[in-house]
């Protein structure tokens, strides 16, 4: 359902300059891009659209790790293979930078945090200033890789994270320089249309209720599962949407193994002829466009709950990971318990209760959205701040709390 471009194998560029512009500032981003999964190019997708509002002079250079791919995708100037270049190649790039961004999403994680902070770490020898762009991080149970993070991170200007999860996370780890939580970018994607004709070529009729499912390999919550109890429990789940609603079930794949699991799932139900995988090579936005046919979502994947959050589409979350319980905590939403014990009855309980409750959670998520929504906003703004004459990030976010303070206070008794 999404596309998956092949390997890089060679260097490739955009212009340095379009026609008539004149550049103010050149940013770097780095993080996961590069078409390996639908909620990094969202977030990618939304980073780029809100500095070309904030910022319409800025250069914008973003270090891919399949360039062809995000070239394809993207509305940038520049795209640098961050890791096939070699050093010499990168540094040439970064040196041109008045600022370099670090994410956004989950990249510092056991194993691949150094994979992901190699750019920064040459900007800031290079004397280029950093930042993050909320980022997402964890789990960082490796000490030399914490001690890593900490070193990068306390080198920057200024840190935004995605939830205060990962705040604390940083702060209880020795990050000392300045943190604000704002909020996933994904959750300020703009949906694209998704029309019935798509879900037709896709063999799903709307003679029915439509449910959507994200799952993925075993791991977090249900990483002591073995894999083949953990598929039975998920295909018990799909089944009972199938059997009690008279739903059809339509997996969405948020990456490539993604297929592989929804099939493995679907071959364990007892009624497979009702499942679908979600074929065609889509966008993020049309992908968060396909929310509005959906009645109930059920998944794994943080930025499939995202996108059905944002269409105001009620979701059941199955946890794996502190990623997906911050995003729950912001918007005050329920987690199924017992998952990672294999518990069929909370599984198929907690569904039940969802799909009786829709009407609720809808008025729910449309309450509690705008404010995550204009958090997110607060990234790119805190990004135009560090590019000022006198920056001051923290004026941003302390003017902002203000706002918000003085708009949702109470009125005061007559």
């Amino acid at each position: 359902m999404f596309a998956f471009a092949p390997v890089w194998d060679g260097y490739m560029d955009i212009d340095d300059l379009r026609p008539g512009s004149m550049r103010r500032h050149v940013i770097g981003i780095a993080g996961s891009y590069g078409g390996l999964n639908v909620g990094d190019e969202a977030i990618l997708t939304v980073a780029i659209a809100d500095l070309r509002a904030t910022l319409p002079e800025a250069e914008i250079v973003v270090f891919s790790r399949n360039v062809a791919d995000t070239r394809t995708r993207h509305d940038v100037d520049r795209v640098v293979p961050a890791r096939e270049a070699m050093r010499a190649e990168i540094q040439s790039e970064v040196e041109r930078l008045d600022l370099m961004l670090l994410g956004g999403g989950g990249i510092l994680y056991d194993r691949e945090a150094e994979n992901y902070l190699h750019v920064t770490r040459i900007a800031q020898q290079l004397g280029v200033p950093t930042a993050t762009y909320a980022i997402g991080v964890g789990p960082l149970e490796r000490r030399s890789e914490r001690q890593e993070v900490v070193e990068v991170l306390n080198r920057m200007r200024f840190l935004t994270v995605r939830d205060h999860q990962t705040k604390r996370l940083l702060e209880q780890i020795g990050v000392d320089r300045p943190i604000a939580a704002t909020a996933d970018p994904a959750f300020l994607l703009e949906r694209l249309p998704f029309p019935q004709s798509l879900l037709e070529q896709e063999g799903i009729g709307k003679e029915r209720h439509l449910v959507g499912m994200s799952v993925r390999e075993p791991g977090g919550a249900a990483g002591d599962l073995q894999a083949d109890v953990y598929h039975a429990l998920l295909a018990h789940g799909a089944d009972f949407i199938v059997d009690r609603f008279d739903a059809d079930v339509l997996f969405v794949a948020m990456e490539r193994q993604d297929i592989r699991e929804a099939h493995r799932v679907i071959g364990q139900m007892a009624f497979p002829e009702r499942a679908y995988v979600l074929r065609g090579q889509y966008r993020p936005g049309e992908v968060a466009g396909l929310m509005d046919h959906l009645d109930l979502v059920v998944g794994m994947r943080l930025h499939f709950l995202i996108f059905a959050a944002v269409a105001g589409v009620p979701f059941l979350a199955l946890p794996y990971a502190r990623k997906v319980s911050a995003m729950l905590e912001a918007l005050q939403m329920p987690c199924v318990d017992g998952v990672e014990r294999a518990q069929t009855g909370p599984l198929l309980a907690a569904i039940d209760r969802m799909w009786d409750l829709r009407a609720r959670v809808r008025d729910h998520l449309v309450q509690r959205l705008p404010a995550l929504q204009r958090r997110a906003a607060l990234t790119t703004q805190v990004v135009a701040e560090l590019l000022g004459e006198d920056p001051d990030p923290e004026r941003v976010i302390d003017g902002w709390d203000e706002r918000e303070r003085h708009e949702h206070a109470p009125a005061a008794a007559a």
